[in-house]
């Protein structure tokens, strides 16, 4: 039987004229909810360079100047995985939003944060039961 453990998923928040960046998943668990680039971390690399990395991959855009946001703790009873999301904001953006992995995710949207897309992605949600305004968020 495979171990069981607990992986670590990186969340970025890219925010350009008051509006989030979000991707309609497809392919995976959480297959039709709305979620941030993003992705696991690997071993040996910081925060920073996942959110760098799996934004580059995902949407084809440069990010910099990255800070921790928050964390959630993310059980997805029905697909038997636990997941601690990290939360972090990218600082400065550059390049066009290219959907680069379509296989993975249908299609990327910024969206007004007062009025996301539904189903959000289960660590997003648990992002916005906590009491916080990331567009806002110094």
């Amino acid at each position: 039987m495979a171990q069981q453990c607990v992986r670590v998923g990186v969340g970025v928040f890219i925010v350009q004229a008051g509006k989030v960046l979000l991707g309609e998943r497809w392919g995976s668990h959480g297959q039709g909810s709305w979620a941030l680039p993003g992705g696991h971390l690997e071993l040996g690399e910081s925060i920073e360079q996942c959110a760098a990395r799996e934004v580059a991959e995902e949407t084809g855009l440069a990010i910099t100047g990255v800070k921790q946001v928050a964390f959630t703790n993310d059980l997805f009873t029905e697909e038997k995985k636990h997941y601690v999301t990290l939360f972090v904001k990218a600082l400065g953006v550059s390049g066009e939003v290219q959907n680069l992995e379509p296989e993975k995710c249908k299609q990327w949207r910024w969206c007004d944060w007062n009025a996301l897309p539904q189903p959000l992605f289960l660590p997003l949600q648990n992002f916005c039961a906590k009491p916080l305004d990331i567009i806002n968020f110094d």
